[in-house]
């Protein structure tokens, strides 16, 4: 009980400080009072506790670089033109007709160029939701397909922290995850682009046939457009502008894509991840000074406190970047590394994790992972947090080998990447949203988010039940290799109660 009392109280101060629109920072800082509390009342030793999380932050340096590292390429491509030239030229493509399906699909590039959702909702999105509004067209729909993209690049791009923190936690290689990750969500894409285009092709009909559908679409475009970010009106001349908008603020010469270029040639060959990095930003700055006439000590200046427009329509869509943006999920990463070592050495998790272990016998690995992330996105109300936390209570159900800490990252990515933005009280789901001024229902149409999982889970339903029936065949063919029988776990824990493993 003394378990579940403290996540309770721990989880009750996360929901206020997102409730009260406050950092989570605070709320993470009481989380390592309560759980070393815990551990003070379990009798475990304070040096123990503290030692061990000091280890566990200590673990977590390498991806606290490499989040430096994107904080200042994403401040780069910003004041370098690079996002400019990429959504201005990209923008062009969008009709009245296909706004829905192009936004997911542009949302989609942007995302994994930039590895991060907030950066492509701020970008491409809020371009993509105002373009769409101003046509009239369904804001839940359109809302739905930009949350649904920005995370496909968030999920599988070589610059995404979650990408990168996965890698962290499972040991693996980056490059391989995401070439199973491709795999994986090869279909979902496929159907989530089959779903916007038929919900396009329903608006294109229903307008054309003047219904009440079109007349309530334009009703609610005009309440969801009212409070629009003051970057882009939704007034259909100015936004058709977006082009002579960037043309005012950067020379959008093409040598402003080389970064972009770099970081795609440079992923499909493999090379490290901030080799990668650096090589953009290197090239950025090249950019910077070459193209864009940037003077060294403005570039200096905003490598630490991001890039901020002298145009206030500029600034709204692109300022931002910068080291000191990344603070937020830096801290997040190491208090949360610490909990990691916490929860080992007061083995306060370990109930929780038996049952999770036990659940996966009888569903599989991934749909315990599935549900666990589930779970876990409702209570961290973050995406940071519930990747590591599900990490801590899965650990049981995979090997310490390669082939099974690669399963382990491929799940994570699957499930509590994609469900984290899902969930409407998390600030996954909820800033990207707000920022591109989109209804909470659009989480309802952000397909790709729940197709992904959802697919793993039936994937896995049917190779285990093929498994089933091959063991099973195989049985009554040679008697001789039947299984011996032994007491189904579940059972087993009902019957003689929770013993978690003792450190001997």
């Amino acid at each position: 009980m003394l378990e579940a009392g403290t996540m309770l109280l721990f989880c009750a101060v996360l929901f206020a400080s997102v409730a009260l629109g406050w950092s989570i920072i605070p709320a993470l800082f009481v989380g390592v009072l309560l759980f070393m509390g815990y551990g003070l009342v379990r009798r475990c030793s304070l040096r123990a506790m503290a030692s061990r999380a000091a280890g566990s932050v200590r673990s977590a340096g390498t991806v606290v670089v490499a989040f430096v590292l994107i904080g200042v390429l994403t401040s780069l491509w910003r004041a370098s033109g690079t996002i400019a030239f990429i959504v201005a030229h990209s923008t062009a493509v969008i009709h009245a007709a296909t706004v829905i399906p192009l936004s997911f699909l542009l949302c989609s590039a942007m995302s994994v160029l930039v590895g991060s959702s907030f950066a492509s909702a701020a970008t491409m999105g809020t371009i993509c939701m105002s373009l769409g509004l101003s046509m009239q067209a369904n804001p839940v729909m359109l809302g739905g397909a930009i949350l649904a993209g920005v995370y496909v690049g968030d999920r599988c791009s070589p610059v995404s922290t979650s990408a990168l923190l996965v890698k962290q936690l499972t040991h693996t290689n980056l490059f391989n995850t995401i070439a199973r990750m491709l795999r994986t969500g090869a279909v979902p894409f496929v159907l989530s682009c089959v779903v916007y285009v038929a919900a396009a092709v329903v608006e294109w009909l229903c307008a054309s046939g003047g219904s009440g559908f079109g007349a309530a679409s334009a009703a609610a475009t005009a309440g969801s457009a009212g409070s629009a970010r003051a970057a882009v009106s939704t007034n259909a001349s100015s936004i058709t502008d977006i082009g002579g908008l960037f043309s005012s603020a950067f020379d959008l010469h093409w040598l402003t894509l080389v970064p972009a270029l770099l970081v795609i040639v440079l992923a499909l060959l493999r090379v490290d991840v901030r080799l990668l990095m650096l090589a953009s930003i290197a090239a950025s700055v090249a950019v910077c000074v070459g193209v864009q006439h940037m003077e060294w000590a403005e570039l200096l200046r905003l490598l630490i406190f991001g890039y901020h427009a002298q145009n206030p329509q500029v600034a709204a869509l692109l300022d931002g970047g910068g080291i000191l943006s990344m603070l937020t999920v830096m801290a997040t990463v190491c208090i949360s590394s610490a909990y990691a070592g916490i929860f080992a050495e007061t083995r306060m998790l370990a109930r929780l994790q038996q049952v999770i272990e036990m659940l996966g016998h009888r569903i599989g690995a991934c749909g315990a992972t599935m549900i666990t992330a589930t779970c876990a996105a409702a209570l961290a109300c973050n995406q940071t947090l519930t990747i590591m936390l599900t990490h801590q209570l899965c650990g049981g159900l995979y090997g310490d080998d390669e082939s099974e800490r690669s399963a382990q990252a491929i799940d994570l990515e699957d499930s509590a990447v994609v469900i984290a933005p899902l969930i409407p009280w998390s600030i996954a789901g909820a800033v990207p949203l707000a920022t591109i001024n989109a209804p909470t229902l659009s989480l309802a149409a952000a397909t790709f988010l729940y197709l992904l999982p959802l697919s793993r889970m039936l994937a896995s339903a049917v190779r285990r039940r093929s498994g089933f029936r091959t063991r099973h065949r195989s049985q009554n063919q040679n008697p001789g290799l039947a299984i011996p029988h032994r007491p189904k776990p579940m059972l087993h824990m009902f019957a003689h109660g929770f013993h978690p493993k003792s450190d001997d």
